[in-house]
């Protein structure tokens, strides 16, 4: 089974963490959602706790086939400073293992070094970035070992996409059906 780490600091975008969580374990995906200290639960920028299954000091990178870094803009920012998850992009980036981010998020993967030069992300994000390489007209971009997406409507979208890429297509048309996302590419 494909396991995905979902690491969450506070101030997260729900709608992004919850999708993701949700759509990847539909998706028979063992998702780990992590907190960035001991606090079991983690506060999103609306005001929902999400309760997780462990603390990122306790990843071992050789154990995930991906991470996914959703977006909010406390939560990115706390996830951009925290030198765990930014040795944990640096070594996962390194194996060649999978790599995703939505909304600011993409802050996150670029402060790392692993940000590929094809990307997508929340509007005004790409300025702390670089526009060189933003798509603004795609829900989801691709690029190598890197997946970002725009923001919290495109979350399913996204989530579906690390679907088909860990489990194939099959089961991405099994899960997209089942949520009638017919919307999603």
């Amino acid at each position: 089974m494909s396991r995905v780490l979902v690491p969450l600091a506070n101030g997260f975008e729900e709608i992004e963490a919850i999708n993701i969580i949700d759509v990847l374990r539909r998706g028979d995906i063992e998702v780990l959602v992590a907190s960035l200290d001991e606090n079991s639960a983690v506060k999103g920028a609306h005001g929902v706790s999400v309760l997780c299954d462990m603390q990122i000091n306790d990843i071992v990178v050789d154990k995930l086939d991906m991470i996914v870094l959703p977006g909010g803009w406390g939560g990115t920012l706390a996830l951009r400073d925290d030198e765990t998850v930014q040795n944990i992009l640096k070594e996962m980036d390194k194996k060649g293992k999978n790599i995703g981010a939505i909304c600011a998020a993409p802050l996150v993967l670029h402060s790392a070094g692993v940000l590929k030069h094809n990307y997508t992300c929340y509007p005004t994000i790409e300025e702390q970035i670089r526009e060189d390489g933003f798509d603004e007209t795609k829900m989801v971009v691709e690029d190598g070992n890197i997946i970002t997406s725009r923001g919290p409507a495109t979350a399913i979208c996204f989530a579906l996409q690390i679907v088909k890429k860990l489990k194939g297509k099959e089961k991405y048309l099994s899960v997209k059906a089942s949520l009638l996302a017919d919307f999603c590419e």
